[in-house]
């Protein structure tokens, strides 16, 4: 580690040697501006290193780094639905869709809707499978083609369940999305390898009370990180 010099005018020098308390709060201050790159990309290595050792990270959130080249992901939230040695399947739950709504889903498919379907918003789950529907949501469960992704949590991509939500009669939060990420064999770890991601448990109150604009920086802190010192020397894409 290279020499520490701090230089401090006369009176300011005074003040420090009069002060021993403040000139230790100064030196801390000043190592944490100085190595702070260091000490975040520390954490994150370590925290994924420990990720990798776990069997699955179904149930996780995967935060996107700044450094995230691919427009679909840059600065997105994924749940991560599955995931297994064949591969990993996951929603982003931080895209809405600019133009489009529940309305559209439910016209589309010729369900008749109770709810206010125009206010129900139409999510991009992710560039794989873009004509697809997927729903995260929470209790009841029970669906037909429905996988759970944790305690409180699952993904259903059947007409039954939406329907329940057409007529107002479905899980009390959900999310609507259109296609879903995924990722190859290896291909999810290499990339956490890579410091692409940060990965947390789910967390649902972040799904279901955050809303979609502020996930993002909501599962950065959630981490103990301050999103605003997070750069992209990091990690890449």
């Amino acid at each position: 580690m290279p020499q520490l010099k701090i230089t401090a005018t006369p009176c300011i020098s005074n003040f420090l040697r009069c002060c021993p308390v403040l000139f230790y709060e100064f030196i801390i201050f000043y190592l944490r501006i100085k190595y702070l790159d260091f000490f975040i990309f520390s954490f994150i290595l370590c925290r994924n290193m420990d990720t990798l050792s776990s069997d699955t990270l179904k149930g996780h959130f995967l935060i996107a780094m700044p450094g995230m080249q691919d427009p679909n992901f840059f600065q997105s939230v994924v749940c991560l639905c599955d995931h297994t040695p064949e591969g990993a399947l996951g929603v982003v739950i931080n895209r809405v869709h600019a133009s489009l709504s529940g309305e559209n889903i439910f016209s589309e498919l010729k369900m008749p809707a109770k709810t206010d379907a125009g206010s129900i918003p139409l999510y991009i789950g992710g560039p794989v499978r873009m004509g697809e529907i997927y729903l995260l949501h929470g209790p009841p469960f029970g669906w037909d083609s429905t996988i759970m992704v944790a305690d409180d949590l699952a993904l259903s991509n059947s007409v039954d369940v939406l329907q329940s939500i057409a007529m107002g009669r479905g899980p009390e939060s959900f999310i609507i999305a259109l296609g879903c990420a995924g990722w190859g064999p290896g291909q999810l770890e290499n990339e956490i390898r890579g410091n692409v991601w940060l990965t947390s448990p789910v967390s649902k109150r972040i799904i279901v009370e955050t809303p979609p604009e502020n996930r993002w920086t909501e599962a950065v802190k959630g981490l103990g990180v301050d999103p605003a010192m997070l750069s992209d020397k990091a990690g890449h894409a």
